[in-house]
């Protein structure tokens, strides 16, 4: 692989080209030298001594790499040495990770505590010595116990009782194999690289929910990879030779499926994206396989609460598939059943939302909005209006809530009820949380403006739990009085799961009724001079939700303690646009001034014609005028759910939009025709 890049002492070119990839190469270059190390640690000495199997990594004379598992009563390992570690065992009979431990021969080894959620690897040789089998060190290292379930070991038989079973060589995976793989939460996986003219052989633990590991038509394993140490020891060897052995464990018969074969890591994918938590996936082909039927003298029972939360916290191929079928229904209108309501605070009502059409949720970010289609009588056309989605994507559902204030919100608070259907598009909407920094937070909500806010911050929490570091988020919210603030619980809630990472400031402008210290925070608004007793202003990034004059004052307010445009993040309801000042000047694009003379327009879908004229309002109105039905919901060119595709000729607008649209497509809500440049520029034609 040509375009590897040069290898730091610690890692080989496969680890360091992923991590360059992520952008953590200098990161992973200063925690190797400090983590990975050619000795083990007393408490690594004492842990292989305690344990009763180790899981063993070898590569036989075909140069195909296996998994497998020694086994004993525990102090069947012991270290001699810092550099050595001796096992009282050798590989049953048949079981073809023995091919791969002649003196000399580079091994992995994992040990892995399934109980206490304790592992530690060593890499390292055969040497001459000992009982069964001497390891000299080469690397060793701790690993993180995240994505292991915990189980309770009992042993069948004496493990040190020489044990010749049925070995089965399987042309092909069977029913019998498919269940174990398709049922597993636990695998083992071999593989190594040659560096520097020297054999580096790594065995690592894969967890995940119940049938994480999918098994495709032909045969092929796809495995996601998710969220990690950065080491990349698997996926950094299968990306220079492309070879593994898999090992998969019955715990409660005691049978052994053992893979050996070609492996492939996926960094493009649209399965990457649809299968939470997974940043990688990668593919398995097996090309011999081994089967022995109760091989392990252990047997493993699953603690009743033994799910490890890392492996909660992903996803299945199930729900990847159904996202992905509903990608197709990205640009549709789709049935959504009210499978729950929730009456938040006295103004503000949630509707928890399933689609009924067999397909999953469309995907989104922590931030968007979900436009809903809603008929409120009979006779009536259909009302179009975008409201926030409160939950994070991980959450698995949608959720709106709702501030009781306009007719259509009226008719939500007081019509709609569980098992009730409505309309629903794809979620939309350009204020997001941008997950790439990390940078601490603050968060600043008015009112009904905690509803983008809340969906970001359950997002830190899962994100946070899911790569063990929490980012530092401080939430101001600001409400009116107790009674119409919503969320208290779940607040709570998040605050509490954050451990310290979360401070809340709650800020009440009406206190009657409300205890301070227990039921708010401050009183009054949040302002410059709120925000200045709580933070240092140091290196934040400010998201701010609300209504127009509470996110134009805040932002005001930012800049003139000189925080750059480009950390403020802001969203306002209403109608007013917030009016940015760029940290630089920018160059205005060029655009075309508003035609002064009729246009004629064309709306091609269809095939009806109209006319501008200076003054007439936006093409919305017009394409009305006409008698047709565009959606549309702000009519602000802030919510995008009139976007129309351009089929000829130019717009202008009257007030620049906040939606994002491309070059061929228009917000007709608050755009009009713009002024010809040339004969054959006077006639507008929109895809209506």
């Amino acid at each position: 692989m040509s375009d590897l890049t040069s290898t730091p002492a610690t890692w080989h070119q496969g680890e360091t080209f992923i991590q360059e990839k992520l952008g953590v190469a200098e990161r992973m270059a200063a925690v190797g030298k400090r983590v990975v190390r050619d000795f083990m640690p007393d408490q690594h000495r004492e842990f292989y001594a305690q344990l009763p199997f180790i899981v063993v990594g070898s590569v036989d004379t075909q140069g195909d790499p296996w998994a497998g598992m020694l086994e004993g009563q525990a102090g069947f390992m012991s270290s001699p040495t810092p550099t050595t570690l001796d096992i009282a065992a050798r590989a049953n009979s048949g079981d073809p990770v023995g091919q791969g431990m002649a003196e000399g021969a580079a091994v992995g080894l994992l040990g892995i505590e399934l109980h206490t959620r304790r592992r530690n690897r060593m890499n390292g040789v055969v040497a001459a010595g000992g009982q069964g089998l001497r390891v000299a060190v080469e690397q060793s290292f701790g690993n993180c116990p995240r994505y292991i379930q915990q189980r309770d070991f009992t042993l069948a038989r004496d493990p040190a009782a020489t044990f010749v079973g049925e070995v089965d060589e399987l042309p092909a995976l069977d029913a019998a194999a498919r269940a174990l793989i398709e049922g597993a939460d636990t695998f083992f996986v071999a593989t190594y690289a040659e560096v520097e003219g020297r054999r580096q052989v790594d065995v690592s633990h894969r967890g995940g929910n119940s049938g994480f590991v999918r098994i495709n038509a032909d045969g092929t394993l796809t495995i996601p990879d998710f969220n990690g140490n950065l080491f990349f020891s698997t996926l950094g060897n299968i990306v220079l030779n492309g070879k593994a052995g898999l090992l998969f464990v019955d715990f409660a018969t005691g049978d052994v499926l053992q893979l050996s074969g070609d492996a492939e890591v996926i960094f493009d994918s649209a399965e990457i994206g649809a299968f939470q938590g997974a940043e990688r996936l990668w593919a398995f082909r097996a090309r011999r396989i081994v089967r022995r039927p109760g091989a392990t003298a252990l047997r493993w029972a699953l603690r009743e609460d033994g799910w490890a939360d890392s492996s909660l916290l992903t996803g299945n191929w199930q729900q990847a598939a159904d996202r992905l079928r509903a990608a197709r229904y990205a640009t549709q209108w789709r049935p959504m059943k009210i499978v729950r309501v929730a009456q938040e605070s006295q103004s503000i009502r949630s509707l928890h939302l399933e689609p009924v059409d067999g397909a999953g949720l469309l995907p989104y970010l922590a931030g968007q909005h979900l436009p809903i289609r809603l008929q409120l009588g009979a006779d009536e056309r259909p009302l179009i209006r975008t409201y926030t989605l409160s939950v994070a994507p991980s959450d698995g559902l949608y959720r709106i809530s709702v501030k009781r204030e306009g007719r259509v919100s009226q008719f939500i608070h007081d019509q709609l009820r569980e098992g009730d259907l409505i309309e629903a598009r794809a979620p939309a909407g350009a204020f997001i949380l941008d997950a790439q920094q990390e940078r601490p937070l603050v968060l600043l909500a008015g009112g009904i403006g905690i509803t983008p806010l809340l969906a970001m911050l359950r997002h830190v929490v899962y994100e946070g739990w899911r790569q063990q570091r929490i980012r530092p988020v401080t939430l101001f919210y600001a409400a009116r009085s107790k009674a119409e603030r919503a969320f208290d619980g779940e607040l709570a809630d998040l605050v509490a799961a954050a451990q310290g990472a979360i401070r809340l400031v709650r800020v009440l402008s009406d206190t009657s009724g409300a205890e301070p210290g227990v039921d708010y925070d401050t009183a009054g608004r949040i302002d410059m001079a709120l925000l200045t007793r709580y933070l240092a202003f140091d290196d934040y990034a400010f998201y701010l939700c609300g209504p127009p004059a509470f996110t134009q004052g805040l932002y005001d307010g930012l800049r003139g303690y000189n925080i750059a445009d480009g950390r403020i993040h802001a969203e306002g309801f209403g109608p007013a646009s917030l009016a940015r000042r760029p940290d630089r000047p920018v160059v205005a694009a060029v655009t075309r001034p508003p035609a002064t003379e009729p246009v004629a327009v064309l709306f091609t879908e269809s095939l009806k014609e109209g006319r501008w004229t200076p003054g007439s309002g936006s093409l919305l109105e017009l394409a009305e005028a006409r008698g047709l039905a565009p959606e549309f919901s702000c009519r602000e060119g802030s919510c995008g759910t009139c976007k129309t595709r351009l089929v000829k000729g130019a717009v202008s607008y009257l007030k620049e939009p906040s939606a994002p649209h491309g070059d061929d497509e228009v917000l007709i809500c608050c755009a009009v025709p713009a002024q010809p440049q040339g004969a054959d520029d006077k006639r507008l034609e929109l895809a209506l």
